[in-house]
């Protein structure tokens, strides 16, 4: 994918708060909403009760995050999962580095 494309789905306050709150789920979602599924991620349904938004706006969010490849999406169930794709936001850091 194009910078261009990242930097876009980077350039709203809530997608990048998103992202900040998938760092450390553990701290910003309450254990009961975290789950035992830790190593999926955290359910929509958290994320947008977090957000205070529709759950149509945040899952657009995401898939906006998904598109950008910022976040790794698991299908459990009725349940999707999201969290931080790590390996894509080093590489992202990196060509920021080399290019700036």
């Amino acid at each position: 994918m194009e910078q261009v494309e990242i930097f876009k789905a980077l350039s709203n306050k809530t997608r990048l708060q998103i992202l900040g709150w998938l760092r450390t789920p553990e701290i910003h979602f309450p254990e009961a909403e975290y789950g035992e599924l830790t190593q999926n991620g955290v359910c929509v349904g958290s994320i947008q009760h977090k957000a205070g938004l529709t759950q149509s706006t945040i899952s657009e969010y995401l898939t906006i995050l998904l598109r950008a490849n910022l976040v790794i999406a698991t299908r459990v169930g009725q349940w999707t999962y999201y969290k931080r794709n790590e390996h894509a936001i080093k590489e992202l850091g990196l060509a920021i580095q080399e290019a700036l």
